[in-house]
C-alpha cells in the first residue's frame, strides 16, 4: 500500500509542481528574456502542451491508485470521494485546454503572426486575446483544484 500512496503522491506532485514551475517561473522568464512575444509565446505553447500530457497521466495514474488504495484500506473505492470529483475536473479542464482553446490560439497565432503588432480592434486579435484569458483561467482553476487535491490526499493518506 505504501506504492500506491507513493504513485498518489509522486503524481500530484509531477502535476502540481509543473504547473507552479510553469506559472511562475517559465512563463514570466520566456517573455522576459526573449527578444519577441511571438518566440516567447511559441516556447510557453509547446511547453504548455507538454504540461497537460504530464497532467493527464499524472490523472490517470492519481484516479487508479488512489481508487485502489481506497478499496484496499476503506473496502470500497470512494468514486465520488471530493478528491477524486476534483480531479475529475482537473483534467477535464486541461483536456479542454489542449483539445479546445491550445489549438485555436495556435491557429490565430499563425495566421496573426507577430501578435502585439496587430491592431487590438482586429477580430482574429480579439478572439485571441478573450482565448488566452479563457486559458489562464482554467490554468489556474486547474492549480486551485490541485491544491484541493493535495490537500485531501494529505488528510487521506496521512501517517498510520
Amino acid at each position: 500500500m505504501s506504492f500506491l500512496r507513493f504513485l498518489m503522491l509522486l503524481s500530484l506532485v509531477c502535476w502540481i509542481g509543473g504547473l507552479i514551475l510553469f506559472a511562475f517561473v517559465l512563463a514570466p522568464t520566456a517573455f522576459s528574456v526573449l527578444p519577441t512575444t511571438h518566440l516567447a509565446g511559441n516556447v510557453v505553447g509547446r511547453a504548455l502542451g507538454k504540461l497537460h500530457w504530464i497532467g493527464i497521466i499524472s490523472g490517470i495514474v492519481f484516479l487508479a491508485s488512489s481508487m485502489v488504495y481506497s478499496r484496499l484500506t476503506d473496502g470500497t473505492p470512494h468514486v465520488l470521494a471530493a478528491r477524486h470529483v476534483f480531479l475529475c475536473l482537473m483534467l477535464a479542464l486541461t483536456l479542454i485546454s489542449q483539445f479546445a482553446i491550445i489549438p485555436r490560439m495556435d491557429t490565430l497565432r499563425t495566421s496573426l503572426g507577430e501578435v502585439q503588432s496587430v491592431p487590438v480592434d482586429n477580430p482574429e486579435r480579439v478572439q485571441f486575446d478573450a482565448l488566452h484569458v479563457w486559458s489562464t483561467r482554467v490554468e489556474g482553476a486547474v492549480l486551485l483544484l490541485g491544491l484541493m487535491v493535495v490537500y485531501l490526499t494529505a488528510q487521506q493518506v496521512g501517517v498510520r
